[in-house]
C-alpha cells in the first residue's frame, strides 16, 4: 500500500510541476475589453502566459493613471497602461520604465452627446461644459486627459474653463455617463465610442484614426499602450520581465494572424452586442497593434512631441528614450 501510495506522490509531483513553476506576473491594466488593451484580456485566455511558463494575474481599472499607481504602490510588478502617461509620472519623480509595445496607433475618440450637436461644433463650443477622461490621480494624468486639454488648448479653451470628470474605461462606464447627461462629451476610447455612435447617443468631434484629425495633433502617432515596469523589477527579476514582454509578444504574434471574429471568440465574449462591436472595431482598426511588441523609433519620436505639446514643461520634460529598456523587446525604425 505504501508502495502504491509513494508512486502516486511522485506522479503528483511529476503531473504538477510545471505549474508549480510558473512565475506569477502580477499587471495593472485599464479595462474590461477596451480595444487598445485587448492584447492584454487575451493572453491568458489562448494560453499564452502559460506557454511562457507564467501565469498572468490582471487587476482591471478605470485608467493608466490608476494602474501606474498601483505600480508604483508595489501592488503589482507591472502595468500596461498610455506611455504618455508614463511619462507624467516620470516627470513627477515616480520610478517607471518601459519595455514593450501593445499598440502601433493611438486610438481615441472625443465623442459629444447627440443633443448637443447644434451647440457644439468644435473643441471650443465645450466652455463652461462637463468633459469626461479616463481617471487620472495626483501622480499622473491619463493620456485621456493630456489629448482633451491639447484638443481644447489648440483650439482657445483652457483645462480650468471646462469641467472635468473620470469617465473610465469600460462600456458601463462611459455609456452610463452619455446616457444619464452626466458628461456633454467624453474623450474616450473604443469600442464604446462606435457603440455609442451607431445608437445615435453621440457625435464624433475628434477621432485619431481620421487623418485630417491627427494632422491637427502634434505627435498624433504616439505609442499609447505599453508595458511598464520598475527598476527594482529589473534589477531583481530581470526574469519576470522577459516572461512578461514574451507574453505581450506572442499574443500580439497570435492577433496578427487572427479575424476579429477569431480573437472575439477567444475572448469569450457572451453578450451580442459586446460581440458584434468588438469584431467591428477590430474589423475597422487592422494596424492597431504593433506586430512584435517591439519600441518603434518612431513612436518614441512622436510620443516625445506629443507630451512637450500636451504637458511639457522647458527643462523639465522627461525623454522617452531614457526611460525604456529594450533588452527584451528591441528596436525597430
Amino acid at each position: 500500500m505504501s508502495r502504491l501510495r509513494n508512486a502516486l506522490v511522485v506522479l503528483l509531483l511529476v503531473w504538477a510541476g510545471p505549474g508549480w513553476a510558473q512565475v506569477r506576473l502580477s499587471v495593472a491594466v485599464p479595462g474590461p475589453l477596451n480595444l487598445s488593451y485587448l492584447p492584454i484580456d487575451l493572453a491568458a485566455k489562448i494560453g499564452a502566459d502559460t506557454a511562457e511558463g507564467a501565469e498572468l494575474i490582471l487587476t482591471q481599472l478605470g485608467g493608466g493613471g490608476q494602474a501606474l499607481q498601483y505600480l508604483e504602490n508595489r501592488n503589482v510588478d507591472f502595468a500596461v497602461a498610455g506611455v504618455p502617461a508614463a511619462l507624467s509620472a516620470k516627470a513627477r519623480g515616480k520610478d517607471v520604465v518601459v519595455v514593450a509595445a501593445v499598440d502601433d496607433l493611438p486610438l481615441f475618440v472625443f465623442m459629444v452627446r447627440a443633443d448637443l450637436k447644434g451647440d457644439v461644433k468644435r473643441p471650443r463650443d465645450l466652455k463652461g461644459r462637463v468633459v469626461g477622461v479616463n481617471t487620472s490621480s495626483l501622480a499622473s494624468k491619463t493620456t485621456s486627459q493630456q489629448l482633451a486639454e491639447l484638443i481644447l488648448k489648440n483650439d482657445g479653451v483652457s483645462p480650468a474653463q471646462v469641467r472635468i470628470i473620470a469617465a473610465g474605461q469600460s462600456w458601463d462606464e462611459q455609456s452610463s455617463l452619455i446616457l444619464t447627461k452626466s458628461a456633454d462629451a467624453i474623450l474616450g476610447d473604443e469600442p464604446f465610442a462606435s457603440r455609442l455612435k451607431e445608437a445615435g447617443e453621440v457625435f464624433f468631434l475628434t477621432n485619431l484614426s481620421n487623418p485630417a484629425d491627427a494632422a491637427k495633433i502634434p505627435g498624433a502617432a504616439f505609442l499609447h499602450a505599453g508595458v511598464e515596469t520598475r527598476s527594482d523589477v529589473i534589477r531583481d527579476a530581470p526574469a519576470k520581465v522577459e516572461k512578461m514582454v514574451a507574453v505581450v509578444r506572442r499574443t500580439l504574434q497570435w492577433m496578427a494572424t487572427r479575424s476579429p471574429q477569431q480573437i472575439v471568440d477567444a475572448l469569450g465574449v457572451s453578450d451580442d452586442a459586446t460581440r458584434t462591436s468588438l469584431i467591428k472595431t477590430l474589423g475597422q482598426y487592422p494596424r492597431l497593434y504593433s506586430p512584435d511588441g517591439k519600441l518603434s523609433a518612431r513612436q518614441i519620436a512622436e510620443t516625445d512631441t506629443f507630451y512637450a505639446a500636451s504637458e511639457g514643461t522647458a527643462g523639465k520634460t522627461p525623454r522617452l528614450a531614457d526611460m525604456t529598456d529594450d533588452r527584451w523587446a528591441g528596436r525597430k525604425p
